[in-house]
């Protein structure tokens, strides 16, 4: 069954408040399209950085694909990830945290 979908801009202000919550400074790099557009969310812990890109389960539900690989990259990788995947989709958010363990502040279904 399929989830519900809620607009882009009320899951980014969700998601900023859990971070809150959990200790992990969040800020928009970029802001996409505030009711359609997918959420890119880059987790930072100093310099070892992944991102997270949102997508739908073939269920429908809402789950991540990790965007930079399962191993920790460096900026100009992530940078060059988020500079091609805005190239083909502008309406994209982007996120970044902080964290300590590089996981996301809120529930996320990883595949």
């Amino acid at each position: 069954m399929m989830e519900p979908r809620v607009k882009a801009r009320l899951w980014v202000q969700m998601a900023l408040r859990l971070g809150d919550i959990e200790g992990c400074h969040g800020a928009v790099l970029r802001k996409g399209d505030p009711d359609a557009g997918g959420v890119l969310v880059v987790l930072r812990q100093q310099e070892r950085m992944l991102v997270l890109s949102q997508i739908r389960s073939a269920e429908g539900e809402l789950s991540w694909l990790r965007g930079t690989g399962h191993a920790p990259v460096d900026q100009a990788t992530v940078d060059a990830y988020l500079e091609r995947r805005v190239s083909s989709d502008p309406d994209l958010w982007i996120l970044e945290f902080e964290t300590m363990d590089l996981k996301p502040p809120f529930d996320a279904r990883i595949l």
